[in-house]
């Protein structure tokens, strides 16, 4: 093998080498690309975890809220129905005609 030859073929692998260097650090590339993305979407997606479960804590609060005031209106009603019926059986036995 010629001088002239040897120099062509390193110069041709010397080639290859850095065409595969270049390829293997843009798939690198792609791959660091492709993990800012999913560290982005799975920051996102804690983020919307947090704000649902603070929603969400929230509301159990405000359904802790509501039965505690459904409870109370339905003692007050249960007391009013209790008024109105001592008053209309107090009323009957005014107006009953005597025995």
């Amino acid at each position: 093998m010629s001088e002239q030859t040897a120099i062509e073929t390193a110069t041709k692998r010397l080639t290859q080498a850095l065409d595969a260097l270049d390829a293997a650090a843009e798939r690198r590339l792609e791959a660091s690309r492709a993990d800012a993305q999913l560290a982005a979407r799975l920051h996102a997606a804690d983020a919307d975890r947090s704000k649902l479960a603070a929603e969400l804590d929230m509301q159990a609060a405000r359904a802790r809220q509501l039965e505690a005031a459904k409870r109370d209106i339905t003692r007050r009603l249960d007391a009013a129905m209790d008024n109105i019926r001592s008053v209309i059986d107090a009323q009957e036995q005014y107006r009953a005609p005597p025995r």
